[in-house]
């Protein structure tokens, strides 16, 4: 990804001195019933969701990722919506059909 992945521009050869390597191991998987069942800073989430097409989605995010970004628990499942390719409108009725799980 540091190349070619097409999020992101291709690291430098100037970067190479500052960059660092990190490895997440994501334990503990848990389906919670509530999409806002989860502790900014604590949690990291996975969501699964059907977009406007009825095509099923799924979007995650490490449990540091929010607190990062400084986000709240909605501001960072509208964030994961967008990542997983949602493009309608977010509502709340939307927001409660999605399946949360939190690890």
């Amino acid at each position: 990804s540091a190349l070619k992945d097409s999020r992101f521009p291709p690291v430098t050869r100037d970067e190479l001195p500052r960059l660092f390597c990190s490895v997440s191991l994501l334990t503990n998987f848990e389906d919670v019933c509530d999409y806002m069942d989860w502790e900014v800073g604590v949690h990291g989430i996975r969501i699964e969701f059907i977009n406007e097409k009825g095509s099923k989605r799924t979007a995650t995010y490490l449990p540091e990722v929010a607190k990062e970004q400084g986000w709240d628990h909605i501001q960072t499942i509208d964030s994961l919506l967008r990542k997983g390719g949602y493009k309608a409108p977010i509502t709340n009725e939307f927001r409660k059909t999605i399946k949360l799980t939190r690890y």
